[in-house]
């Protein structure tokens, strides 16, 4: 049976990281709504036209779109192994929705792997973030920061960019929803007994080990 991992975490944990991090280790396909919605509007599938029409109404696409175009993507064959979900489901509604989508295809979520960190961390971490606008280079005030100051480590640019909502107030708000919203999950996959927890604080090596044990346990 494909593994199905979710990874559960707020903004900044490091979900996106450690999912193509699974992708290399285990050949998982790193599935997030937002690269998912852009490729069904893309390809013109009944579901992404269906989006496409909210979106462009300025409206919020529906649960039923997102599963339906999930369930689209986890039909093509490079998903044979499995998937990583980065981002979604975000709240229990859509984690049923998600169970019962996967049950119709006699599935189960392997694992849901909760990334756990500390909120003034978090706030510290992505406050600090900015990249190089000519390469993409990302750097950190703190955590990485220029080995020269004011020029690109990779390219040599002088033009940095930092996004708008990486502020203090922003990333609050956003933690906020997360534990407001999505924190209850962790009760939702804990009472399926598929529940793990990760110290996401650590190092980006020591915390791939730990999510590799827990897909190789999970999918014995």
């Amino acid at each position: 049976m494909p593994a199905v991992v979710i990874l559960l975490g707020p903004p900044g944990a490091g979900k996106g990281t450690q999912a193509r991090i699974l992708e290399q280790d285990f050949g998982l396909v790193q599935l997030s709504t937002g690269d998912l919605l852009r490729a069904a509007v893309a390809a013109g599938s009944p579901a992404g036209l269906a989006a496409k029409a909210v979106m462009e109404a300025g409206g919020l696409v529906s649960d039923d779109i997102v599963l339906a175009i999930l369930r689209d993507r986890m039909r093509d064959a490079d998903t044979a192994r499995g998937v990583v979900l980065d981002g979604f489901p975000r709240t229990t509604a859509q984690a049923a929705a998600l169970d019962d989508l996967l049950a119709a295809t006699g599935q189960r979520v392997t694992a849901a792997i909760s990334l756990e960190v500390e909120d003034a961390a978090m706030v510290a971490r992505i406050t600090g973030r900015f990249t190089c606008a000519a390469c993409g280079e990302g750097y950190h005030d703190s955590f990485k920061p220029l080995l020269h100051a004011g020029r690109c480590d990779t390219c040599g640019s002088t033009d940095f960019k930092r996004r708008a909502d990486d502020n203090a107030e922003t990333v609050q708000a956003r933690l906020a929803a997360y534990h407001a919203q999505t924190a209850p999950l962790i009760t939702h996959y804990q009472a399926q007994g598929v529940l793990q927890r990760i110290d996401a604080m650590g190092a980006i090596a020591d915390i791939r080990k730990s999510l590799a044990d827990i897909v190789k346990s999970a999918s014995a």
